[in-house]
């Protein structure tokens, strides 16, 4: 495919498609890429899928941390659809281009599911500070309405930062080259196309990052510094091991996310390297997404229980394990998983 720009310009004025650059003239390296990306991304999705259907099909998960659990794996499946499927195309298809409406559309969802997730991330931080630090008034503050709530704000974040920044930058004019040195529509490498001085366009980038990605950080080490200092105070070896257990998984998936996203945000323009730019993409487009589902599932009983559930199609509860389950939730007593696969 010829990707000169002079046959995608509007009389001169602004380029109407960009080309995703190539990622090897050697077709065996372009394929064996697109496999490996190919069964990452079928992972991912069908991990997360498999993380929101079991707790949605299994009351005893109908809690807050489930709830954001939920929200983080749809989080994941649409962070990731919005920029694989072209990405695959681009490897192994000539059909590299992309119109500069489609190209604003997979960065508008892309910065939608990433902002959110960062979001997201607080909260469910916010939510296990309550249960370890605060636990006789959880119940309470961590009612199905403020879960509902965290949620929607983290979710309308997202989108009225995506919807600024990609109007934003869609606002300027693209005399050319054509071709974005990356995988997808991201924000770096459609800036570097862009005519004339950008530099306020960067600083709104960076000042965006720093709010949204730095900002939810600090509120998440904020709050595992007030569980941290609570556990050491447990008087119970099992107390202790139980609350750090149930943090782990989260803060495992916090260090992926936010290192990669930090890295490639916040370093100065003068250091970003195309080739480094790339594979800190597919780190945090692709590995993280995929790992999501197997930390989560790998790393907690209930979860890992109710899943076996799940893919047996056993009958989930009865009515009467409904009743004890709500029951339990009000005297905040915990049920082993053990119970419900004995009472399946």
């Amino acid at each position: 495919m010829n990707l000169s720009c002079s046959s995608w310009q509007d009389y001169g004025i602004s380029i109407k498609h960009f080309a995703f650059a190539k990622f090897s003239e050697v077709t065996e390296d372009c394929f064996l890429l697109f496999t490996l990306i190919l069964l990452m991304f079928l992972a991912s999705v069908i991990g997360n899928a498999l993380i929101v259907l079991t707790i949605w099909t299994n009351p005893v998960l109908h809690t807050p941390m489930y709830f954001f659990l939920a929200n983080l794996s749809l989080l994941e499946i649409g962070y990731t659809c919005s920029v694989i499927p072209k990405m695959l195309q681009s490897l192994v298809s000539e059909a590299r281009g992309i119109s500069r409406e489609g190209c604003a559309t997979q960065m508008f969802f892309f910065i939608l599911f990433g902002i959110s997730e960062c979001c997201l991330l607080a909260a469910m931080a916010f939510d296990r500070y309550m249960a370890i630090c605060s636990p006789l008034h959880y119940a309470a503050r961590m009612s199905r309405g403020v879960c509902a709530h965290l949620a929607m704000v983290s979710w309308g974040v997202g989108c009225m930062i995506s919807l600024g920044q990609t109007n934003y930058i869609f606002s300027l004019n693209f005399c050319g080259p054509c071709e974005i040195n990356h995988f997808f529509c991201d924000l770096p490498p459609i800036l570097a196309l862009a005519c004339g001085d950008t530099s306020h366009n960067e600083a709104a980038v960076f000042v965006v990052t720093i709010l949204c990605i730095s900002s939810p950080f600090l509120l998440i080490t904020a709050s595992y510094g007030r569980i941290l200092a609570a556990v050491l105070v447990m008087p119970s070896p099992e107390g202790r091991h139980k609350a750090l257990s149930t943090c782990s998984s989260h803060l495992l998936i916090v260090t992926l996310f936010y290192g990669s996203g930090s890295v490639t945000y916040l370093r100065p323009k003068a250091s970003h390297s195309p080739g480094v730019d790339k594979l800190l993409a597919l780190f945090y487009t692709v590995v993280t997404s995929m790992l999501n589902p197997i930390i989560y599932s790998l790393r907690n009983k209930d979860v890992k229980a109710a899943l076996r559930r799940t893919l047996s199609k056993k009958k989930v509860l009865t009515p009467s394990q409904v009743f004890v389950v709500k029951r339990a939730r009000r005297k905040r007593l915990s049920i082993p998983p053990s119970w419900f696969l004995s009472k399946s």
